[in-house]
């Protein structure tokens, strides 16, 4: 009995170990197939977008620098090293925050500072005349505005 049994262990053997890389081998093909098809279908989606004109318009501002007729085109150049850069990047926090502040305190500062400026008329005439010498045409006596 233990002879029958060596001899089938030995017969069986090389086919079950081939059966096992034959199996693995389909995983691995199976694996290569579905990327692949993802690969296509990536590749067909892109395709479509460049089917699209506004599509094609950004692409050409964006990679190329390209304006249209009549507008100004500003290019931003960042002159920090890079890894400045990269640091100033990450700096940026992604949680939000709340600041407290009295706005009410805030706006009523700002109306006030705003209303408090001098006008532009006001600079233009100190900057006329200023040693202050020239009358100030709405200083006029009451009497004369009406003849």
């Amino acid at each position: 009995m233990m002879g029958v049994l060596v001899l089938a262990v030995v017969v069986l053997a090389p086919s079950i170990a081939a059966y096992a890389a034959q199996r693995q081998q389909i995983a691995e093909l199976k694996a290569d197939v579905a990327r692949q098809e993802a690969e296509v279908a990536r590749l067909t989606a892109e395709r479509e977008r460049w089917n699209d004109e506004t599509f094609i318009v950004t692409q050409a501002r964006e990679r190329l620098y390209y304006v249209l007729p009549g507008e100004v085109s500003y290019l931003v150049i960042d002159d920090r090293d890079p890894a400045a850069a990269i640091t100033a990047d990450r700096a940026v926090s992604a949680e939000v925050t709340e600041a407290r502040g009295d706005w009410m305190q805030t706006m009523l500062r700002s109306v006030m500072t705003a209303g408090l400026a001098p006008s532009a008329t006001d600079a233009a005439r100190e900057a006329a005349d200023p040693a202050g010498t020239e009358p100030d045409p709405t200083d006029r006596p009451a009497d004369e505005g009406n003849r």
